[in-house]
């Protein structure tokens, strides 16, 4: 059993900690943040791939109590015609339907359910230093304290302090878009909650789904120069609305609407990336999630790619003989898949990749010969190099 010391306690790490005490080891999760509320404002989708690793380290069903089920997505022009209407995942299981909901909430789920299990989780623990050594990994806090262990994995984002340490050249990248998240209960209701609406807009992409609450949940993604940092810090939802209003009613499909009703849950931040190839590990310290394979949020799997970390990762440790071959095969298997994901959804926040959103959902379904090998490689009861 190893002793394994999780920096970041969002989804990545902390669903890094579920998968590797599911596997028997000895885990300790290291947030900077002081409470599981980081990033509450912003919302993700789970997506199919994403909903069937968390059922391989048990953590599926708390998830499943929070936000609500997607079954289908609509793809439409700028007028507001419906070009296509395609299924999500697996919608005749329960477990495995792409689902929305808030990041925060997440988060928080997974560090209760960590919790629960007996996993410390330390808040307000901001990383400063990591030492390596022959015989073990310090991580070293900003209130003096100290911790060691025989692996240590950041999770810590896209802004990661572990990268710095083993890789202190890569940097995020603009990844070519501004983008907007909101919610509000006064927009019309004008479709099943199970849906999800794409719009290609002349100036904007836009999506938006209803909870069965009335709730609608909306993004746009603006291809534009980066917001400056201060700017963002300094925004209000008012001017995010002044800035994204107008770029919407261009085109007749009444998405302005959606966000000319929207309140004080309006946030906007830029689409970052890493470039594929940047360095995963060094010694006993390893990256996951985003702080290894940042996208952009134009495919909607970075939740999902971290929660596959997750558990690929345990396997890994769980079924290779020694930790340098698990860590071999670990970034082996996921760089690949990863860095695709990085690509394709950095290209189409460029615009340089057009391929459809229905296209790109039935090529993911669960009779895609790609779905099934990755079914067998997150499969708990397989060996991983199976």
């Amino acid at each position: 059993m190893a002793h394994v010391l999780v920096v970041g306690g969002g989804i990545a790490g902390t669903a890094t900690a579920l998968a590797l005490d599911k596997a028997g080891h000895d885990v300790t999760v290291y947030e900077a943040h002081p409470d599981a509320a980081e990033d509450i404002g912003a919302f993700l989708t789970l997506a199919g791939n994403g909903m069937r690793a968390l059922a391989q380290f048990g953590a599926a069903a708390p998830v499943t109590a929070l936000g609500f089920p997607l079954t289908s997505m609509r793809v439409c022009d700028a007028s507001g015609a419906e070009a296509a209407h395609v299924p999500l995942g697996e919608p005749d299981d329960p477990l495995l339907r792409y689902r929305c909901l808030r990041r925060g909430e997440l988060n928080a789920a997974l560090q209760a359910e960590a919790v629960a299990r007996g996993i410390p989780v330390r808040h307000g623990a901001r990383l400063t230093a990591v030492e390596d050594g022959p015989d073990g990994v310090t991580a070293r806090f900003a209130d003096g304290s100290t911790a060691t262990g025989d692996l240590l994995v950041g999770a810590d984002g896209v802004h990661s302090t572990v990268r710095r340490v083993i890789a202190p050249a890569a940097e995020p990248r603009y990844a070519g878009q501004r983008v907007f998240y909101g919610y509000t209960r006064a927009a019309p209701r004008t479709q099943e909650s199970s849906c999800i609406t794409m719009v290609r807009g002349s100036a904007a992409a836009f999506g938006h789904a209803m909870s069965p609450e009335g709730e609608t949940y909306w993004f746009a993604r603006v291809s534009d120069a980066p917001l400056p940092a201060d700017a963002i810090a300094q925004g209000t939802p008012g001017r995010w609305r002044e800035l994204l209003v107008p770029l919407l009613r261009r085109d007749p499909a009444p998405v302005a609407d959606i966000v000319a009703a929207t309140g004080g849950e309006l946030m906007v931040t830029n689409a970052t990336e890493l470039p594929p190839g940047t360095p995963w590990r060094s010694g006993r310290v390893l990256l996951v999630g985003d702080a290894a394979h940042a996208a952009s949020p134009a495919t909607g799997q970075g939740a999902s790619m971290a929660l596959e970390d997750a558990v690929v990762l345990a396997k890994c440790l769980r079924d290779t003989p020694d930790r340098t071959s698990a860590l071999t095969l670990y970034e082996a298997l996921r760089r690949p898949r990863t860095a695709h994901n990085t690509t394709v959804s950095g290209n189409i926040s460029r615009g340089t990749h057009t391929a459809s959103p229905a296209t790109r959902a039935a090529a993911a379904g669960p009779a895609s010969a790609e779905a099934a090998a990755l079914a067998r490689l997150l499969d708990w009861d397989t060996d991983i190099r199976s």
